[in-house]
């Protein structure tokens, strides 16, 4: 190895360790604010707060290390794409330490400690996202792409967590102060966002070891009706028609209705198959619908159709008048059914460019 490698390797090395050293300070941070929260030990809480500033400073380091491995080095390939890597996860890091903050103050200033339920929720949620960021940082000092993509999959998981515990806290809301239901909404807020900030790191992993870019989101969708005969299978087989790689489609109705073999025959005229679909109505819990990005009712509001939207879902409400065509002649039919693809396509292409801009299939 030459003298210039030697030193490559080196200061390569150094940057490893210094993002080791702040990762785990990060974590240690995050675990003293959540037991401080837990126990009421403001002193650890205040601590913490106060230790944030030596945070900075060691992602200042980190940085400027950076930097200057860049400026020294001119590197390309790898140990480029690395250090741009670095560089984010750096980013990444301080963020979870600012999240730690945010716990360890909402905690000195909250009226009343967590109740057994508040408490076996926050050590829930804080004990999946410290393992994902702790996975995480382990795959990107190792260089192991692997290890990150299967690290991301936990993302789903800790969201699904989030969800739920948001819904335990509604439900034990009377038992606290309006300045306390916010404060542990904060809490439980970080403590997900940590979990973001472990798959940024996991992405940054797979960037640096083989080039690949994160890959555009698919999001999914459900369309609701009242029957899912018409409406919403038409929305799903258009969105799956003309947006096949951006989203995952999916229709439900309010109850199962009996597809209308004319009318069936009428929109493959007009370039609509759904001689196959099978209406299906919703029988999902709030357990379900977690899954969706995006629920869209194009008959009536969506509250009438689920008691409640998952908190990480959007709701949209589409409206296109009478939507059966029964008493019109065959052509006016016809054409009334060809407007209606129209129109609901127009809406479909709305919101998959609002989703993913122009980039969208």
């Amino acid at each position: 190895m030459s003298h210039y490698e030697e030193r490559l390797e080196r200061d390569l090395s150094q940057i490893k360790q210094q993002a080791t050293m702040l990762a785990k300070r990060v974590d240690e941070a995050l675990s003293a604010a959540v037991r401080a929260l837990l126990s009421g030990d403001d002193k650890l809480a205040y601590a913490t707060i106060l230790g944030d500033q030596r945070i900075n400073a060691e992602n200042r380091k980190l940085d400027r290390m950076c930097h200057a491995f860049i400026g020294v080095h001119l590197p390309s390939a790898g140990h480029l794409r690395l250090m741009t890597a670095m560089i984010h996860a750096n980013v990444a890091l301080e963020r979870v330490g600012d999240y730690a903050v945010t716990i360890a103050r909402e905690s000195v200033h909250l009226a009343k400690r967590p109740d057994a339920v508040i408490k076996r929720e926050v050590e829930l949620l804080a004990g999946e996202s410290r393992q994902m960021f702790k996975q995480a940082v382990c795959a990107f000092i190792d260089g192991n792409a692997e290890k990150a993509k299967a690290t991301m999959i936990m993302a789903d998981q800790v969201e699904r967590t989030f969800d739920a515990v948001f819904a335990d806290l509604v439900n034990e809301g009377e038992k606290f102060s309006i300045e306390d239901l916010f404060a542990y909404l904060g809490v439980f807020n970080s403590l997900e966002r940590v979990s973001d900030q472990a798959k940024n790191i996991c992405e940054e992993t797979v960037f640096a070891v083989t080039g690949q870019t994160k890959a555009a989101k698919v999001f999914r969708i459900l369309f609701l009706d009242d029957d899912n005969t018409l409406l919403g299978p038409i929305a799903e087989a258009v969105a799956r028609k003309n947006f096949p790689e951006s989203g995952e489609y999916r229709s439900l109705g309010r109850q199962a209705g009996a597809m209308a073999p004319e009318v069936v025959s009428l929109l493959q005229e007009t370039g609509i198959d759904l001689a196959r679909h099978q209406p299906k109505a919703l029988e999902t819990g709030h357990h379900d619908l977690v899954d969706f990005h995006v629920i869209v009712s194009l008959q009536g509001p969506v509250r009438s159709y689920v008691d409640s939207v998952p908190f990480h879902s959007s709701a949209l409400e589409w409206s296109f008048g009478g939507a059966v065509a029964a008493d019109l002649p065959g052509d006016q039919r016809r054409e009334h059914y060809a407007a209606l693809i129209r129109d609901i396509a127009v809406q479909v292409s709305n919101l998959m460019i609002t989703l993913r801009g122009e980039e969208a299939d």
